[in-house]
């Protein structure tokens, strides 16, 4: 024990981590290995659609594309092969269950089970956050997908043509913080928060995904703060044309975003009642692709289980892939998983092929 301890202590292990090594050392039978018995290939396609949210063969892939290593080892040098560890966070997220709730599945304390979920989320974000954090990280983001974007969206109804998606601000509902409570509350929405800014193209995919910031803070505010302006310029505006995002009334105008007319709809004219009418139905899109990430995966919306001191929330939110359509909402991943064919209400709405 005292090598175990002495490793973990010099890693950078907390208090938690260094007592669990103590208690397992004292109260359980060093013959017992940390080997999971969990086994996916003997789970009917049905459980696993239910559990995982993902089909059998796409949990393979989804395990290729965010490039999962074959083993993953804890500080506590648990050691359980990637696609096992990948179950044991899709599990988690997939509902409010407790930890010793998944210890019957995977044969695992709820020790090894939290330092598991909590390496893989590491790893991952280690990974692909930059797929999130930059726009200019996107090697498929280009003219040509500008393009198309803008077609699509034009097609449904949209009165400008380059409007290419929608930017809009998410708040996930969290356990009232021991600390800085007044800058997680937010007054709009009348309790404690934390905030994303998420931009999503018609085809469903969540291009970017900035945050977490404090419940109080205005979407304005966090559109200046967050450098996605400066993103958009690089990536979206070009000598002979220029590509914008529509949004609500609160983040106004610039020239890479559109919002709606000020003003109450039988005040305005004509022209400008059926332009807010017109993008307000497909506006709803995003909304869809917020509702996709919480429906599949209620944990994260349970805020008694959001707790910002005792768990990475952030991490939580942003490493959850979810299906659209033909292609995957992907928060934290790549343009290269494709083919899901879960049904989709934004591509649907779009119009649009992945």
């Amino acid at each position: 024990m005292e090598a175990e301890l002495e490793a973990v202590i010099l890693a950078g292990a907390d208090e938690e981590e260094i007592e669990h090594i103590i208690l397992h050392n004292i109260f359980i039978d060093r013959g017992i290995t940390h080997t999971a018995q969990f086994n996916l290939e003997n789970l009917p396609d049905e459980v696993i659609r239910l559990n995982f949210r993902f089909e059998r063969s796409d949990l393979h892939r989804l395990m290729a594309v965010l490039r999962i290593p074959s083993e993953i080892v804890t500080i506590t040098r648990n050691k359980v092969d990637g696609l096992t560890a990948l179950c044991i966070l899709l599990r988690r997220l997939a509902y409010p269950n407790r930890l010793c709730d998944m210890v019957p599945m995977f044969h695992l304390s709820t020790q090894s089970l939290s330092q598991i979920i909590n390496k893989l989320i590491s790893v991952i974000m280690e990974e692909h956050a930059v797929l999130l954090n930059n726009l200019n990280s996107l090697q498929w983001f280009n003219r040509e997908k500008l393009e198309y974007y803008a077609q699509a969206i034009h097609n449904k109804g949209a009165p400008m043509n380059n409007c290419w998606g929608f930017i809009d601000g998410t708040a996930r509902k969290i356990c009232r913080p021991s600390e800085n409570q007044e800058e997680y509350y937010s007054g709009h929405k009348r309790y404690h928060c934390i905030k994303f800014q998420s931009i999503i193209c018609p085809d469903g995919i969540i291009v970017s995904l900035k945050g977490a910031y404090p419940g109080r803070r205005h979407d304005a505010r966090i559109f200046r703060e967050s450098g996605i302006s400066e993103e958009l310029v690089q990536k979206t505006c070009f000598d002979t044309r220029r590509f914008v995002l529509f949004g609500d009334q609160g983040y106004g105008l610039s020239d890479v975003l559109f919002t709606p007319f000020h003003g109450r709809m039988e005040d305005l004219p004509a022209h400008q009642q059926s332009f807010n009418s017109a993008m307000k139905v497909l506006r709803i899109a995003v909304e869809w692709g917020f509702q996709k990430v919480i429906s599949e995966f209620a944990f994260v919306d349970f805020s008694k289980n959001q707790k910002m001191l005792l768990q990475d929330v952030d991490a939580l939110y942003k490493r959850i892939p979810t299906n659209d359509g033909k292609r995957t909402v992907r928060l934290g991943l790549d343009y290269a998983f494709v083919d899901n064919v879960y049904g989709g209400d934004v591509t649907n709405q779009m119009d649009i092929m992945s």
